[in-house]
């Protein structure tokens, strides 16, 4: 049962890395979209319920999270066509969050990123985005989508600082 939500995890990897080869923006494009935003529910719901959360679960979730992110900001990229502003915002996020992996490296010898409602939040606007770009202009949408993950990349930061101890799980900077 442990490895269930492992292989879900695995599955969104996978499913990322199909995206590549799939004309953006199309139904096929979406439907396998939506199974990766899916996947990133259900691994996390399926562990907690059955009591079967690791380690390995929340790092392997993380890097198919990255992975997605990756993948779709490559694809995206030609489509939304960022200005010179957006493409600095998302480098100076980019290096945040190198930042709080490589505290979490020098400090629990090992990369980690946290499981924080902000990073959730940014997850979730992050998997929007594409649905929503024949709806709303680019522009507004990077701007929304920046200044989320900014907020949440700067608190993971924080929390990577101030904590004595690795927590995967920690849900803000408010929490104790």
């Amino acid at each position: 049962m442990k490895t269930i939500p492992n292989c879900i995890s695995f599955s969104r990897i996978v499913f990322s890395l199909i995206l590549i080869f799939v004309k953006p923006l199309s139904m096929t494009f979406y439907v396998i979209y939506i199974i990766c935003g899916f996947s990133d529910i259900a691994d996390g719901f399926i562990a907690r319920k059955t009591k079967t959360t690791s380690t390995l679960g929340a790092k392997i979730d993380s890097i198919a999270d990255m992975i997605m992110i990756i993948v779709l900001l490559s694809i995206l990229y030609p489509i939304v066509n960022p200005s010179t502003e957006i493409i600095l915002w998302i480098i100076s996020i980019a290096i945040i969050r190198l930042a709080s992996m490589l505290v979490a490296l020098k400090k629990y010898k090992t990369f980690a990123s946290l499981h924080t409602y902000g990073n959730k939040i940014t997850g979730i606007v992050l998997f929007i985005f594409p649905i929503l770009l024949p709806y709303i202009h680019t522009t507004v949408l990077m701007y929304i989508l920046c200044a989320v993950a900014s907020i949440s990349a700067i608190e993971e930061l924080v929390i990577q600082l101030t904590s004595s101890q690795l927590q995967l799980n920690k849900q803000s900077i408010f929490e104790k």
